[in-house]
């Protein structure tokens, strides 16, 4: 058996003593079991650990290890799912290992890399691997790989654990290793093993490292969330309820730190505001993503020795993968934010949910991982119990555009034959698909152009991607890459106004500075290395003058996202603005753009209240637009049409120049007939035949038809609604054309056009099978009411005075006889007595009892005791 604490000394790796790394670590004594499974090149394993275990500091050394004897690819790249993880977990194994970061362990993560040829161990995060897999699909040099946190259910590790189990087909000394925190890695050791894998991978378990943990509830008074996001009351008794009992912490443990959980950046900024102001003599530390690396490594370092109590307010970054030193107390929100797409709206971002029950119990996980520990959370238990057991997959409910240019770059388009976890949604995949087809990423069997893989290796999604090249050409490199920096990042535009967070930014005096000025000098290095794609755009010729300022911004914008190209709606009141792609959405209330006529939408979200303008949408970011930069950047929307309508029975049609839904010309034309008939047609499917109208005899002929069809079957036809709209052309061409024409639909009468529909030669037969009316024994001719001819049931009725009826013994028949009609004998007055089928039935009982109540009521008019043989009747008794 291999030894769980090998000391290998390879010409490439060096050695890690994992007898001392794994000291006081409880998956320590899961290394022997781990040792043995992945003993052989080419093995594979799952890993499922608590948070706390120590899985992410000693699973890497020692696959390093198993890796260097005797291989030819001795490093191990760790994924983590997020930036600030990679940086802490290599820092600390270095520190363990007594090297310098970035010789014998390093990371790499976006726009930042302390690695080197003798790195044995490097941590990065998925972004960076799949990059790596596309440029080098057999990852020479690499021994194994260990996907951690696989339980997040992030869409680039999704897309990792597929593609690289295709890739240990090909390579059969590639060592695989997935590390889950939950429950589910027995269906990740079933994914991973492959259809011929021989059964599901082994999973090496490890008990949980908590300490005891004490919950406490403390809900706020009001709700969480509002139709603007979290509500500032919420924030406030956040923030109270971490100040109080960091307050209690502190005099029962001297030294605790504490760690809040919020959904966002700007959550966190307020209540780390608000403790600010209030909690002295505590440090307050932010954590998310938007501060930069040295501060993000302050808040996950341990306190100084002597130094202040510490409160550190964070995003999820801190959920798992994260051990933070001196950590006893965690007050959680109990919020989320996850991206959702509205395809409806054509809209996709971060939206705040409740956070699932998993992510709950992590969070909670962070004060006993090196003590007893408590958790408050800040919300009620039920709100607990009813939020969602797992987080849900970001592939079930994110855009997926730039996970479809991956697929397409690796070979699978749209996921053909990749065993993910779970597969794309089929719609948000086609939608995905249709967008890299309009940019020139795939062709039309959906595999990767050299654009596609151009715009691939661009760390933006697709559509930046390409935005980034062809603004390139019209407003220079600099502007562009400073543009999708922007765009790319989760900053909040004051006022949805982009230019104005782009001069703030500039002026470096954001936290947020930084990380944007270092992502567009590495988009602009990009633009550089590829100024052949730059140079072939198209956009060169499309404007007269290269916008500047504002308008340049704006139409870097619109060329990544020319949908969302919007124009103000004429009208008071707030504003609104109708997008090209339909949607209709507001500006938040005071927002400097709210006179400009034009926008380029970067984004765009589902909203409530008056920063909606009552659409039920609004424009979180944007830039002021010239119509013509409108127009050249969403060239392929515009479109010169006739829209022929069908509105209050009649045909009109005007000629519009349209940008997608957006109309920039009307004018009234004389609607073609084709036009006509469509317009007719559309209308028809929409609102039914009620447009053209059922006149009595139409209807009363239609009820005739249905009985048939109900009762009979074929050759009678359907006449259903449904039925009569798909087979207009069999029985109203005409009157289809005489509409298209400009005749009125007032002028048509449905009954001949049904006529049409009568099979021959049984029509023959029609009058007699379904008659309009009865013959009663007093000679009148009484109207047969037929049922609905929608209705599923239902029988043909005659409504006649009783007196008519006199000796009639045998209840009538129609449709062959299968059908008796249903009698309504009226009073002279023509109110109902009875309702009968059977007519000899009634004379011989039920009568007896209405001639005794209405012979005094209705003395005129004949009530013989024997109805069998008095005279039927329709008029009253003659006078004596």
């Amino acid at each position: 058996m291999t030894s769980p604490f090998p000391r290998t000394q390879a010409a490439a790796c060096p050695v890690f003593d994992l007898r001392s790394i794994s000291a006081g670590l409880v998956f320590g004594h899961s290394l022997p079991e781990l040792a043995e499974v992945l003993r052989d090149p080419g093995s594979a394993a799952v890993v499922q650990a608590p948070p706390g275990t120590g899985k992410t500091t000693l699973v890497p050394p020692l696959v390093a290890g198993l890796c260097a004897a005797g291989s030819k690819a001795p490093r191990v790249v760790v994924t983590q799912p997020r930036r600030v993880a990679a940086r802490a977990a290599a820092r600390r194994l270095s520190a363990l290992h007594g090297s310098r970061l970035g010789e014998a362990v390093g990371y790499t993560v976006r726009g930042e890399r302390q690695a080197g040829p003798r790195t044995a161990v490097e941590f990065v995060t998925p972004g960076i691997l799949l990059r790596r897999l596309l440029a080098d699909p057999g990852l020479e040099g690499i021994g194994a790989v260990v996907l951690d946190e696989v339980h997040e259910r992030g869409l680039e590790s999704d897309l990792l654990l597929g593609m690289l189990a295709e890739v240990r087909e090909l390579r059969g000394d590639l060592r695989l290793v997935a590390m889950s925190a939950t429950v589910d890695a027995p269906r990740f050791a079933a994914l991973l093993a492959g259809p011929d894998g021989g059964g599901p991978l082994p999973v090496v378990d490890c008990p949980s490292a908590l300490y005891p943990l004490e919950t406490v509830w403390a809900p706020a008074p009001g709700p969480r969330l509002d139709g603007r996001g979290v509500t500032p009351a919420f924030l406030d008794h956040v923030a109270d309820t971490a100040m109080a009992a960091h307050s209690v912490s502190l005099a029962t443990e001297p030294g605790t730190d504490a760690l809040v959980f919020l959904p966002g950046t700007r959550e966190v900024a307020h209540v780390a505001n608000r403790l600010r102001q209030r909690a002295s003599g505590t440090e307050i530390l932010e954590l998310h993503g938007q501060i930069g690396p040295a501060a993000q490594d302050r808040a996950v370092s341990g306190r100084e020795p002597g130094g202040p109590a510490r409160i550190i307010v964070s995003t999820a970054l801190a959920e798992s993968s994260l051990t933070v030193p001196g950590v006893r107390l965690v007050v959680d929100a109990g919020l989320s934010r996850e991206p959702r797409r509205d395809s409806g709206r054509g809209m996709s971002g971060l939206v705040t949910v409740s956070c699932s029950r998993a992510s709950a119990e992590q969070r909670a996980g962070r004060a006993a991982r090196q003590g007893p520990g408590t958790v408050v959370r800040c919300y009620e238990q039920k709100a607990f119990a009813a939020a969602p057991a797992h987080r849900t997959p970001e592939i079930a409910v994110a855009e997926l555009s730039g996970a479809a240019l991956t697929l397409a770059c690796w070979g699978a388009p749209g996921g053909a034959g990749l065993a993910l976890p779970d597969a794309p949604p089929r719609a948000a995949m086609d939608e995905a698909m249709e967008v890299l087809r309009e940019i020139g990423a795939v062709d039309a069997a959906g595999h990767a152009t050299p654009l596609g893989r151009v715009l691939a290796a661009v760390p933006a999604e697709p559509r930046l991607a390409r935005a980034l090249l062809d603004g390139a050409a019209v407003v220079g490199a600099r502007l562009a890459s400073e543009t999708v920096a922007l765009v790319s990042g989760d900053q909040r535009a004051p006022g949805a106004d982009l230019s104005a967070l782009l001069a703030v930014l500039r002026q470096g005096k954001d936290p947020a500075s930084k990380r944007w000025a270092d992502d567009a000098r590495r988009l602009e290095a990009i633009v550089r290395e590829e100024a052949a794609a730059v140079a072939a755009s198209s956009l060169r010729g499309a404007l007269e003058a290269a916008p500047d300022g504002k308008e340049a911004v704006a139409l870097v914008v619109a060329l990544a996202f020319p949908d969302r190209v919007a124009r103000r709606v004429p009208g008071d009141g707030p504003p609104q603005y109708l997008l090209a792609s339909g949607t209709r959405a507001g500006l938040p209330a005071g927002s400097p753009l709210s006179g400009h006529d034009w926008l380029a939408v970067a984004e765009v979200s589902r909203a409530a209240g008056r920063d909606a303008a009552g659409t039920g949408a609004v424009i979180r970011s944007a830039a002021p637009l010239p119509a013509d930069a409108a127009e050249a950047a969403a060239a392929h929307l515009l479109a010169d049409m006739v829209d022929a309508r069908f509105v209050k029975g009649k045909v009109s049609a005007r000629r519009e120049r349209r940008l997608g839904a957006i109309v920039l010309s009307s004018t009234p034309v004389r609607p073609g007939r084709a036009e006509g008939r469509a317009a007719v047609a559309a209308d028809l499917a929409n609102n039914g035949l009620a447009s053209i109208g059922w006149s009595p005899a139409a209807d009363a002929l239609r009820r005739r038809m249905a009985l048939l069809h109900r009762e009979l079957g074929a050759p009678w036809p359907d006449v259903s609604e449904r039925a009569l709209l798909a087979r207009l052309e069999d029985w109203l061409a005409p009157e289809l054309g005489a509409l298209a024409d400009g005749a009125p639909a007032a002028g048509i009468d449905l009954t001949e056009p049904l006529r049409r529909l009568l099979p021959w030669p049984e029509a023959a037969r029609f009058a007699d099978l379904a008659p309009e009316r009865l013959e009663v024994p007093s000679g009148s001719r009484i109207a047969i009411d037929y049922p609905d001819a929608e209705a599923d049931g239902g029988r043909p009725v005659v409504a006649v005075k009783l007196q008519e009826c006199f000796g009639w013994a045998g209840t009538p028949r129609i449709a062959g006889g299968r059908v008796p009609v249903l009698f309504h004998l009226l009073s002279p007055a023509r109110r109902p007595l009875a309702v009968t089928d059977d007519l000899e039935s009634f004379w011989a009982g039920p009568y007896a009892q209405v001639r005794a109540e209405m012979r005094g009521r209705y003395p005129k008019h004949p009530w013989p005791e024997d109805p069998w043989t008095a005279p039927a009747t329709a008029r009253a008794k003659p006078r004596t």
